[in-house]
Formats: C-alpha cells, sequence, structure tokens
C-alpha cells in the first residue's frame, strides 16, 4: 500500500498540470451535467415494512386522485376577548374567507368549519381546512398570496387567525452561511497550525473542490436517485470536514520529510505513501460507517448516507492526487516562514525533539490510571441523560412561537384538547366483508371505545365502497407516551374488533402513528448496524495496526464517545439544558434518526482520529521504539494535527446548528460535541493510557494470524528501506527547486 501510494504521489507531483487539469475538467464536467439536470426533489419519506406505511400505500390504492400528497393549509380561528366564533360577525368573516379561499386558482376544497363541526365546545375557536390541488414546492406565488389576502381579511375583522399545515409554512434558515463560517475558522486554525498562508490555503482549495464536484454530482443525479435537498447538505457537511482533514495531514507529512531534507518531489511520495496510507483507510472506516445505514431499511438515510460515503470517497482521491500536485506548485511556500528563511530551529526536525504533543504523552504515560479513570468517568456521566432519550419527529410544536405554524397548534390544543394535533388515522379494508357499512361501523365504535379516544370522525368510503377511512382523536399530545400506548393498545386489540366486523380488518397510520412505526424500527436496526459497521471496521483496523487489542481498544472507545455525545443530544434538545444559546425555540423528544445516524457519522470520524493517531505510534514500534516511547513519538509527530483536524472537523459542524431545519441543527451539534469528545477525550486521553498499560501486548498478534493477513504496510517499512535517508540536513536541501 505505502509503495504504491509512493509512486501514485510522485506521479502527481511530476505531472502537476495534467492531474491539476484533470480535475479541473472533472468539475467542469458535473457542474455542466448538474446545470442541465432537472430539479431535485422535495424530502419525500416512505418506510417500507411498517404499518403506518402499508396503510398509507393502500389510501393511495383505493382512493386514486385524492392527492394525498398535495399542499394544506389549516386555518385557526380564535375569537377575541372571550367572543364566540359563532357570533355573527365573526361567522360571518370566517364564512367569507372560506369562499373567497375555495376561489384560488389551485384550491381543490375548503372547508366552512360550521357546516364541518369543525368548532370547539366553547365556540372560542374553530378551523377550516383549505388542500390543494398540488404539492407545497408546486404551489405558485399567486396561488398563495390569494389565500393570504383572504386571511389578513379576517383578521381585519378582528379574528386572530393562524395557519398550520405546509402551504404557507415558514420555510426555515437554509443555513447557507454554515459553510463560509466553517471554512472561515479551518483557515484560522490551519494558519495557527502552519504558519504558512499557502499551506494553510492549500487544504482549504482542495477540500473546496471536492465539495464542488460531490454537490454537483448531488444535483445532476438528483432526479434519476430521489437525492434530496438534505442529502446534498450532509454530502457538503462531510465532504467539507474530511477534504480539509485528509488534506491537512498530507501536507503535514509533506513538511515533516522537508524538514528532514527530502527533496520536493521525494517528500511528497513520502508524505502519500505514509499520511497517505492512513488517509485511505481513515476514509474506508468513515465509507463504512456511511454505506452501512443501508441496512437500517430507510430509503432516505440509505442516499443520504451512500451520497456522503461519495463525497467522502472522493476527498480521499483529492488528498492522494490533487495535494501533491498542488504541492508540485507550490514545493517551498508551504513550509513555514523559518523553514524557507533556513532557520530551523535546532532540533526540531530530530526525532526527540519535544514538544506540546510530546509532553502531554509523558504525562499520560507516567500517570495512565489516574487520567483512564477521569476520561472513563467524565464521558460516562456525560451519557446519562440518554438513558432517558425518548425518540419522535418533530412538528409544528417544535417551532418558534414566532411562527404562525405553532401558534395554530397552540390554539388547536387550547380548543379542542391536546391530542387534537395527532389524530390517528384508521384504513379500513371492507373488500371481504358482507356490509362494508356495517363493519365499518362496527370497528369505529369499538376503536371509540378504546381508554385515551376522545372522539372518532364520520368515515368516509371510497367510490367503490370497499374502503373507508376516519380518524380518531387521543387524549394527549402526539408526542406524549400515552398517544404511543394507545396506538399499541389498538393494534393488540385488532384480533378481537376485526372479528366482530365480518371480514373486514383494519391498520392505523398517520402522522403520529408512523412517528411511533418509525422510532421502533430504528431502534430495532440499531443493533445489526452496530454489529456490522464495528465488526467491520475491526477487520480493517486488524489489517492496519497488526493487533488484536487496539482495534477493540478504539471500537470501545468509541461507544464512550457517541454515548456521551448521544447524551449531550437528549440535555440540550430533550431537556433544555442551554438550549436558547444554541437556538432551540422548543424541546421536545429526539429524532428517530438521530441516533442511528449520529452512530454511523460518528464511528467513522472516530476511526479517523484513530488511524491518524496510532499509525504514528505503529511506526515508531516497527521502528524499533519501546511501548512507552513509541506512544510520545506517535503524540510528538501527529498530536497537533489531530488537534488541527479536530478543529476544523468542530467548525465545520457547529456551523451547521445555524441552520433553520431541526434535523441539520441536531445533527451539527452532535457531531461537534463528538469529536470534541472522542478527539481530545478518547484518542488524546483514553487511548496512550490504555497503550501505556497493556505495553508491548497493545501490539500482540498471534503468529498463525501474522501470516495469514495481508500486509498493508501502513506506517511504511518497505518505504524507509527504499527510500535513502538525505545526506544532509541543511537549509539547501531542504530548499532544493522543483524539477
Amino acid at each position: 500500500m505505502a509503495t504504491l501510494l509512493y509512486r501514485l504521489g510522485r506521479v502527481a507531483f511530476r505531472w502537476r498540470w495534467f492531474v491539476t487539469l484533470l480535475w479541473v475538467a472533472v468539475l467542469g464536467a458535473v457542474g455542466f451535467a448538474a446545470a442541465k439536470a432537472p430539479a431535485t426533489p422535495d424530502d419525500g419519506f416512505t418506510m417500507p415494512g411498517i404499518e403506518s406505511q402499508r396503510a398509507f400505500d393502500l389510501l393511495e390504492q383505493r382512493f386514486p386522485g385524492t392527492a394525498a400528497d398535495g399542499a394544506n393549509a389549516r386555518i385557526v380561528f380564535v375569537a377575541p376577548n372571550g367572543e364566540k366564533v359563532t357570533a355573527t360577525e365573526n361567522r360571518a368573516a370566517i364564512e367569507k374567507l372560506v369562499t373567497e379561499a375555495a376561489d384560488g386558482s389551485q384550491v381543490a376544497s375548503a372547508v366552512d368549519p360550521f357546516a364541518a363541526k369543525a368548532v370547539s365546545k366553547d365556540a372560542s375557536t374553530a378551523y377550516s381546512t383549505v388542500t390543494f390541488k398540488v404539492k407545497a414546492d408546486d404551489l405558485t406565488g399567486a396561488a398563495k398570496t390569494h389565500l393570504e389576502r383572504a386571511i389578513d381579511t379576517a383578521r381585519d375583522a378582528g379574528l386572530t387567525v393562524e395557519v398550520g399545515g405546509d402551504a404557507l409554512a415558514t420555510q426555515p434558515a437554509a443555513g447557507g452561511s454554515a459553510e463560509a463560517i466553517g471554512i472561515a475558522i479551518a483557515a484560522v486554525v490551519l494558519l495557527i497550525t502552519f504558519g504558512s498562508l499557502a499551506a494553510a490555503g492549500l487544504p482549504l482549495l482542495t477540500a473546496i473542490l471536492g465539495v464542488g464536484i460531490s454537490m454537483s454530482a448531488v444535483l445532476a443525479l438528483g432526479s434519476a436517485f430521489g437525492l434530496s435537498e438534505t442529502t446534498g447538505t450532509l454530502a457538503t457537511m462531510l465532504g467539507l470536514a474530511c477534504g480539509i482533514d485528509y488534506a491537512l495531514f498530507v501536507v503535514s507529512r509533506y513538511r515533516e520529510e522537508r524538514e528532514k531534507g527530502h527533496a520536493p518531489r521525494e517528500a511528497a511520495g513520502l508524505a502519500a505513501g505514509t499520511a497517505g496510507s492512513a488517509v485511505v483507510f481513515a476514509g474506508l472506516t468513515v465509507v463504512i460507517a456511511l454505506a452501512g445505514l443501508s441496512v437500517v431499511g430507510i430509503p432516505m438515510l440509505t442516499k443520504m448516507g451512500l451520497a456522503a460515503a461519495g463525497a467522502v470517497l472522493l476527498s480521499v482521491l483529492i488528498s492522494l492526487t490533487l495535494v501533491p500536485a498542488f504541492l508540485g506548485f507550490w514545493p517551498n511556500a508551504v513550509l513555514s516562514r523559518r523553514d524557507r528563511k533556513g532557520r530551523a530551529k535546532a532540533g526540531r526536525g530530530n526525532a526527540n525533539g519535544e514538544n506540546g504533543g510530546s509532553r502531554w504523552a509523558r504525562l499520560v504515560v507516567r500517570r495512565p490510571i489516574p487520567v483512564l479513570l477521569l476520561g472513563v468517568v467524565g464521558l460516562g456521566a456525560m451519557a446519562l441523560p440518554a438513558l432517558n432519550l425518548q425518540l419522535g419527529m418533530p412538528g409544528d410544536e417544535a417551532k418558534s412561537t414566532a411562527t404562525t405554524e405553532r401558534r395554530a397548534y397552540d390554539d388547536l390544543a387550547t380548543g379542542f384538547g391536546p391530542g387534537f394535533n395527532g389524530p390517528l388515522t384508521i384504513v379500513v379494508d371492507a373488500k371481504k366483508a358482507d356490509d362494508a357499512k356495517s363493519a365499518v361501523a362496527t370497528i369505529s365504535k369499538d376503536i371509540a371505545a378504546t381508554d385515551g379516544v376522545v372522539s372518532v370522525s364520520p368515515a368516509r368510503f371510497n367510490s367503490a365502497g370497499d374502503t373507508a377511512v376516519f380518524s380518531a382523536t387521543p387524549a394527549t399530545s402526539p408526542t406524549d407516551e400515552k398517544t404511543k400506548q394507545l396506538v399499541q393498545t389498538i393494534r393488540d386489540e385488532r384480533s378481537g374488533i376485526e372479528s366482530t366486523a365480518s371480514g373486514a380488518s383494519f391498520e392505523v397510520t398517520g402522522t403520529t402513528a408512523l412517528n411511533i412505526d418509525v422510532a421502533q424500527k430504528v431502534q430495532g436496526a440499531l443493533i445489526p448496524y452496530l454489529a456490522l459497521v464495528v465488526g467491520l471496521a475491526i477487520v480493517l483496523l486488524l489489517l492496519v495496526f497488526r493487533s488484536l487489542l487496539v482495534p477493540l481498544k478504539a471500537a470501545l472507545g468509541f461507544l464512550l464517545s457517541v454515548l456521551a455525545a448521544l447524551g449531550a443530544v437528549v440535555a440540550v434538545f430533550q431537556q433544555g439544558h442551554g438550549a436558547s444559546l444554541l437556538g432551540v425555540d422548543q424541546t421536545g423528544p429526539i429524532m428517530s434518526l438521530m441516533p442511528i445516524f449520529l452512530v454511523g457519522i460518528v464511528f467513522g470520524l472516530a476511526m479517523d482520529y484513530e488511524v491518524f493517531l496510532v499509525s504514528r505510534m505503529r511506526e515508531a514500534y516497527v521502528h524499533g521504539d519501546g511501548p512507552g516511547e513509541a506512544i510520545v513519538s506517535g503524540f510528538r509527530h501527529s498530536a497537533r494535527v489531530v488537534v488541527a483536524a479536530a478543529l476544523i472537523m468542530m467548525a465545520v459542524f457547529s456551523g451547521f446548528i445555524g441552520a433553520g431545519a431541526s434535523m441539520i441543527k441536531m445533527i451539527g451539534f452532535g457531531l461537534a460535541i463528538a469529536v470534541l469528545f472522542d478527539a481530545f477525550v478518547v484518542r488524546m486521553a483514553i487511548v496512550p493510557a490504555v497503550l501505556s498499560l497493556l505495553g508491548n501486548k497493545a501490539w500482540y498478534l498471534p503468529s498463525w494470524l501474522d501470516r495469514i493477513l495481508p500486509r498493508m504496510d501502513v506506517e511504511g517499512e518497505a518505504l524507509s528501506r527504499k527510500v535513502p535517508a538525505p545526506a544532509a540536513d541543511t537549509p539547501t536541501a531542504r530548499l532544493t527547486p522543483v524539477p
């Protein structure tokens, strides 16, 4: 591996113009395809294999042409100053709005609340549902303006009018400045780390190019493969973070080899062969974790994982080819000012030189047990809130009270009860029933008698008369644990209810039931997913480090960091600790997809730091250092770069906390805090402490297994034999002109 990448680095350095133009051509071709591609679809969500999805599919089949996914607006009216909506003036204003709304060009129907009995018992609140013939994304500006003017007229009459639904939904901030914020902070970190504008700019330039290609690819393939905007956001997030980090490690190793006196082309080859090998295996662990999301069985999650994995693979390729090519253009500019002026500090290129990383490592090696206990106990305490994890999907209740959707949600809950915002949709298949209407009435009556159900709506039949749908309103809110228990109770009593319905069957769906089903499916998939991803990564790390204990230690360290990160997410987004500081308007259940998403991405990123840091320890150990000195040597060469890489990752992810979309905000925070825990607690403290306690046993591999496993040579042992050491470590050698 190291020899192959060494040759690749030298070739890329030598043919730098060709390599650069090739990547620019790829960007141009993919960008052209993206410009000509149809618009990307909206974030459709399907979940095969759950009852809610089966019931929805049955509705689509039996009620054709009903535009089940058409836009809707639920307009909520609240009478002022204790008045009633049934008062003459208020009723006239409401009926006028309904009439005007029904005249909209894309409106399918507008329901009169007085005819539909959509008035609260105290007559303080009423609502009208306006449905459209097209999806929310396809609504014209004229259609929205027409409805908004009708609403303003009702407000002018003195009524409080709020609007829920997706037709006029407040669009969350896109977080478009997230990338710019992350790049700006990354630039500062790189400049401090390298002390050179060229060295700081090179990783940024290559990462931005990679993100441009990956985002263009998502746009180009979006229509064909159903890749949504959220998919592109995740690819951008990981592509930018990994692209900067991978280039950072190659550039750092190049500077190190130049300090030893190697010529520029030779240094580029050595950097690609050593740091590049670590980049390949680190990238593969991230790809395994992301591609493994497909085992969950959620199409949206699969697409997001595969698109992000593609962005990471692209980052690996760029770091192995374009970075050495750019080093060919600026072979000396990426060096620090001291090195360019030939004033290298004595001992700096010496393997025995001391720096902050080596001093910290010596401290840990001397006191491994206190460091280990402090790290484990600290992360364990951070993980405690995860014991109270509640899963769900955010709705209007999670939005800011500044939005009309949230106010409409609150007004409906006040006027009609907390369960009104999350009704259960009951779909009855009466195709095999002798008397469809009688069977549906029986099922409706039995469900209405279930404890926790406040009311049921009249059943609505399809044109064939063999399928009916009605709503059951719970007594509790959509995110209440009692609502989950109610759904389970109705399903548990299904056989008894259907036995009295003469051949009819029913299923429970609706947004509330769908969220419950999604949470259960994700929880069920978490263990198989962990087993697959951790198992494959352990095998990969076994090849890299040729050790039994190092991969196991890496996996256990990951579990600590991901549980601590999940605990922090629960503490902020569910329990509300510090939520206002992050712009979280409303706490509530954690999104169902968040735990498995966090596990997948954090595992890949955690293995990044493991490979980068421990591979240098392994390199020193293979070259003759003792166990303790190998740890110190690994930190001497890698600690500063790993810290910079972690800070860059945190900066990129933290930038997405400002996004309006709750999923992106939560993912950004979760990933940023996970990198903090994993890089600075697990990899920089717990890992050296454990390796120090294990000593030589850390690198033990049975002889029979050693013979079976292929040799990857990540530490570049073959290169040390192939490439002779430079004759002299002088400023002249370091600043050799490029051929």
